[in-house]
């Protein structure tokens, strides 16, 4: 580590001059300090991308030091498409009542997970839509029986907007709800539904989702009752740069806050863009140079955030390569399975073979791990 930095700190500085420099950022970020909003705010003006990238690989490399990139071999399945909120920028869902609704059958459920238990799977990523007609004795029922029939896998599942519907739909605290699912087995909570968490954009591309407050006060129990968590950001729909930057700081206070209480907290960051084709909102999809500006300030901001991971289903698996040196240490999931993005016109997938042979290419030591990150290869 000493070694690391000290060639950093000699290296040549790149850093323009004059008002639009960062120099004064970059020397907080060299000397471990937390940056600020109007420190962030600058960066995301900053029009050189490979020095948020130099600053961003650097504070990689501090927190994994090792060469290591790690992925799992997970499965998302999408158990019901059926919700009432109608979020705008979403494709997926069918209104209660309407054609082409679904709920998975037990059964059905079961086979997805046995054929990712077949290939070396150990994390189920299991969301869905806001269906009024599932209970909370459902999802306890379904939790058990996964857990009776498949004891080492990980339940990755239930974003907060899932979570926060059960607990009004069934009259619960947020404690009660969280306590329940977790005696049931759940261990894990995903990050999904975060959007950008500024209620002026939540209103605007789902007005009768949970506020911005709401999702992270789960997120907040979900860490009290011993869950930990993910947190996401899905971008460049109609937020600003000051939208992006007040989600970071929602996240980062709330991960100081988790961190003092108990090590069950947030870990990993994943950030992607907003999938455009055939939604209600429409509009554009943002560049693969978005992408890297806002996961490498991420990194540099975030800095109680151990991991950050790739959103290769989003943008790709070359992209996801390339955001390694964005401040990027973790690939995700193999997925084996996606519907959400999918419907958005988003299609990328890639063989267990391809993302190990990504991350070697790129230079780094792969390893696999499991939800929590530990290693299990």
């Amino acid at each position: 580590m000493a070694v690391l930095e000290r060639e950093l700190l000699s290296a040549p500085q790149i850093w323009g001059g004059g008002p639009s420099g960062i120099e004064d950022i970059a020397d907080k970020v060299y000397a471990g300090e937390r940056i600020t909003d109007a420190d962030a705010l600058r960066l995301f003006e900053h029009k050189n991308v490979i020095d948020l990238a130099e600053l961003a690989d650097l504070v990689r490399r501090r927190k994994h030091p090792d060469n290591t990139v790690t992925y799992i071999i997970g499965r998302n399945i999408n158990y019901t498409n059926v919700c009432y909120v109608r979020c705008r920028f979403c494709n997926f869902y069918r209104i209660p009542g309407a054609d082409g609704g679904y709920v998975l059958p037990r059964e059905e459920i079961f086979q997805k997970i046995q054929e990712m238990v077949d290939v070396g799977g150990v994390e189920i990523l299991m969301q869905g839509g806001l269906n009024p007609k599932l209970k909370i004795e459902w999802y306890e029922e379904l939790f058990r029986a996964i857990m009776e029939r498949f004891p080492t896998v990980i339940l990755h599942a239930l974003s907060p907007a899932e979570i926060i519907y059960i607990k009004k739909l069934n009259k619960l605290t947020m404690e009660e709800t969280l306590t329940r699912l977790k005696a049931a087995g759940l261990h894990s909570v995903p990050g999904g539904g975060a959007e950008v968490l500024t209620d002026r954009v939540r209103e605007w591309i789902a007005p009768y989702k949970d506020t911005a407050e709401e999702w992270l006060d789960c997120m907040r129990v979900a860490h009290k009752v011993g869950l930990r968590s993910s947190a996401t950001m899905m971008y460049g729909s109609v937020d600003t740069i000051e939208d992006r930057v007040e989600h970071l700081r929602k996240l980062r206070e709330l991960q100081d806050e988790s961190l003092a209480l108990s090590p069950t907290a947030f870990t990993a960051f994943i950030a992607w863009n907003y999938q455009p084709d055939g939604t209600e909102l429409g509009g554009t999809r943002a560049s693969a140079f978005d992408y890297m500006r806002t996961i490498a300030i991420a990194r540099i901001y975030l800095d109680n955030f151990p991991n950050i991971q790739a959103s290769w289903v989003t943008q790709g698996p070359r992209v996801g390569q390339l955001s390694l040196r964005y401040g990027v240490n973790d690939f995700g999931s193999t997925m084996m399975e996606e519907n959400v993005v999918s419907t958005a016109g988003c299609v990328f997938t890639v063989p267990l073979e391809e993302i190990e042979r990504l991350i070697t290419d790129a230079g780094y030591d792969v390893r696999r791990r499991n939800t929590r990150y530990e290693l299990v290869d």
